[in-house]
């Protein structure tokens, strides 16, 4: 009955997640700027929070005010790049590219992870890299060899790369956290010292005249990211890697460009490629060695 439970939630995280691109692309196509929506976004995330964690914050604040260089970096690659990287690539690239993209994650995590000396390596996971690499090259270049030698790539799609390595640098830092903290407190944490990495780039798009018009559409946005991708995956997915472990929830992961692609396909008639299935096929080949063991080493 738990695990029944845990898979629930692990479909529900990825559901909310893939929903994200759709919705950075359905922003960008209304014309909400990027950067606004990132600020607007997160400020919303903040305000809804308060009242939930506000005494938990002042309980933890010597752990919090003991880790402040760890968590303003945590804050910077995930709530301050990561969400910038995402919503600026929608401008330039398909939701199914952006998307795919992100099965990468992992594949980075283990790199950085490498040339960071945070964790060691093997070689089922070095051999996972190169594949995944060899994936997100077929992506980019659309097996498309003049694309490669001309380096005529598309900007959303490299902008997404700049994502990836944003999160996993995140996720690779959130391996030396030595502390603990309740889920709603971090996330919380981690959007103020965000949103302070978030405001000049809002700055910088309103000195440009990229303004919001406060509509029906903005409000509905900014609902379903703050309430969803923002709150709710993060709380599902730490309820079902409580309930199943880490290893085995990270393969639903798996389901945000299954998802992405589908509602891409229905809503922004996006073709899904053969560079696409190829690009996919070695991402995933590369995350399956990557998470193969090398018995009695």
């Amino acid at each position: 009955m738990q695990n029944t439970k845990a898979y629930i939630m692990l479909v529900c995280a990825t559901l909310f997640w893939a929903g994200n691109f759709m919705v950075g692309k359905l922003a960008y196509l209304e014309n909400i700027p990027p950067m606004s929506l990132v600020f607007f976004r997160w400020l919303l995330v903040w305000i809804i929070l308060l009242p939930f964690t506000y005494k938990e914050i002042l309980k933890y604040k010597d752990i919090i005010l003991n880790n402040l260089p760890l968590l303003f970096f945590l804050a910077l690659t995930s709530v301050g790049l990561f969400n910038t990287f995402t919503y600026l690539s929608l401008v330039h690239t398909q939701v199914i590219n952006a998307s795919l993209f992100n099965t990468a994650i992992p594949a980075m995590i283990i790199f950085l992870c490498f040339l960071l000396k945070i964790e060691k390596t093997n070689k089922f996971q070095i051999l996972g890299l190169i594949i995944s690499v060899f994936g997100i090259l077929s992506i980019i270049t659309k097996l498309d060899l003049n694309i490669l030698l001309s380096l005529n790539f598309n900007k959303g799609d490299l902008i997404m790369i700049g994502g990836v390595i944003t999160w996993g640098l995140y996720s690779s830092f959130l391996k030396k956290k030595k502390f603990t903290l309740p889920l709603l407190t971090l996330v919380h944490v981690l959007c103020t010292f965000g949103l302070l990495f978030i405001l000049p780039q809002f700055l910088y798009e309103l000195s440009q005249g990229l303004t919001v018009k406060l509509n029906t559409n903005l409000v509905y946005t900014l609902i379903y990211l703050a309430l969803f991708p923002s709150i709710g995956s993060y709380y599902c997915w730490a309820g079902a890697v409580a309930i199943i472990g880490a290893n085995r929830a990270g393969i639903f992961l798996s389901l945000i460009p299954f998802f992405s692609t589908l509602m891409a396909i229905t809503f922004f008639n996006e073709k899904f490629q053969f560079f696409h299935l190829i690009g996919s096929i070695l991402i995933v080949l590369g995350l399956f060695l990557s998470n193969k063991e090398i018995k009695n080493a």
